[in-house]
């Protein structure tokens, strides 16, 4: 089954001639090998130049662990040019495994004749230096695992059925040609276990994963709950009785987040127009691979649905925080209280914003008025969204929210911006 990630291939095009370094990014098994080596490279050879002129390596392949030594790469490089003017087309999988890979690229970048993309796995030794360490020789083309409207557009058949099987075992490309639930576990296990988990223990030089594996649990059972260092702390004195400092805390924090594990929500305060460092959100990059970490137990959809959500917003672009309004009300004996309430994503895509509520279902008033009550405190006029589960044709409401439904959203690229 031939998954096309059209998306991406024409993010690499778009690159070419600008004289920078793609940087290929995203977790592991999301499609970043077989995009640069696979669809890009055919269509190079289909459109573009004959195979003589693309030099390939992959940096976690045994035959490929000498020229981890930057020297000797730039000299394999330099031998594999043809001395014929011609553009040539330089493709490395796994840079960061190479000592000073940036020093390398930076010296590539030199040649006119040269046009570099790279892919890692590793957020700290790519994304985050895309800036500083690249000097503006760089840019970041970030690969997620299979949205919904690639994940259907493969599968086909029933909506419903797509989506429960998409929530439950999530996007990443391999997962899809499983045909059976075992198979699909299995691979997911091993994934998380013998990749991902047992990279950031390697690579972190971890003495022990205790701690690390009880971190990764609390989180996956409590995704789309805020929290922070201090009460992850706190549970795990209370329900594992284990002492583990906030400073370790977050380090296991930042592991998670450079492995592509999982992203945090910052709390913004919407009236105030700050952030607030107290509380924060996270959301796994995949929700098979979080259901698997939970033994695919607590399948609570209204949950993956919110996680699947800020995914897809993520993957459009957008950065996306966790919204707060504070607003005043009276308790039961009538005395003035003041409650925070919550805006699911606060969403910034360029000079547009979107405030989204996401839920299930919006089947009486009550319900309603608990969505929207965040809505109606928030003063300004950006747009303000319910993406519900129900298969519904978009609408704007008496108040003027638009109400979408679940699929079109994930269908339908432009559908936050209907009029």
């Amino acid at each position: 089954m031939l998954i096309k990630r059209d998306e991406y291939l024409n993010e690499l095009l778009a690159g070419l001639g600008n004289g920078l370094v793609k940087i290929v990014t995203g977790g592991r098994r999301s499609g970043k090998s077989f995009l640069l080596f696979n669809i890009f490279h055919d269509h190079l050879v289909k459109n573009i130049t004959d195979p003589a002129h693309i030099i390939e390596l992959s940096f976690d392949d045994r035959r490929s662990m000498k020229l981890r030594n930057p020297d000797l790469l730039l000299d394999y490089i330099d031998a594999h040019l043809q001395n014929d003017g011609k553009t040539h087309y330089i493709i490395l999988d796994e840079v960061q495994l190479v000592d000073n890979f940036v020093e390398v690229l930076l010296s590539l970048t030199h040649s006119r004749q040269l046009e570099v993309y790279v892919s890692g796995s590793n957020s700290r030794f790519l994304s985050s230096d895309v800036v500083t360490e690249f000097r503006g020789r760089g840019e970041e083309i970030r690969v997620w695992p299979l949205s919904f409207a690639e994940y259907y557009a493969a599968l086909g058949g029933d909506k419903q059925s797509a989506w429960k099987d998409y929530y439950t075992f999530g996007g990443l490309p391999q997962v899809l040609l499983f045909n059976n639930e075992k198979k699909k576990k299995e691979y997911l296990h091993n994934l998380y276990e013998l990749t991902y988990l047992r990279d950031i223990i390697e690579r972190n030089h971890l003495r022990s994963e205790a701690g690390l594996r009880q971190l990764i649990q609390i989180l996956a059972s409590g995704i789309g709950s805020s929290t922070n260092p201090g009460r992850i702390s706190n549970t795990f004195l209370s329900r594992e009785n284990l002492s583990i400092g906030r400073n370790t805390i977050c380090d296991y924090l930042a592991h998670l987040k450079d492995a592509f594990l999982l992203e945090e929500a910052l709390r913004y305060d919407v009236k105030g127009r700050k952030y607030i460092g107290t509380e924060t959100k996270y959301y796994f990059l995949d929700p098979g691979l979080r259901n698997v970490i939970l033994n695919f137990r607590q399948l609570e959809e209204t949950h993956l649905m919110e996680n699947i959500i800020y995914n897809e917003l993520r993957r459009r672009g957008c950065s996306v925080d966790v919204g707060l309004v504070e607003a005043w009300g009276k308790d039961k004996n009538g005395t003035s209280m003041r409650r925070n309430l919550e805006v699911d994503f606060v969403v910034n895509d360029s000079d547009a914003r979107y405030y989204i509520q996401a839920a299930l279902t919006i089947g009486n008033e009550e319900k309603r008025a608990q969505e929207t009550a965040s809505f109606r405190q928030i003063n300004d006029s950006f747009k303000r969204i319910i993406i519900v589960k129900d298969d519904i044709a978009p609408y704007y409401d008496d108040n003027g929210y638009l109400m979408l439904g679940l699929f079109d959203f994930l269908l339908k690229p432009d559908s936050l911006t209907a009029k």
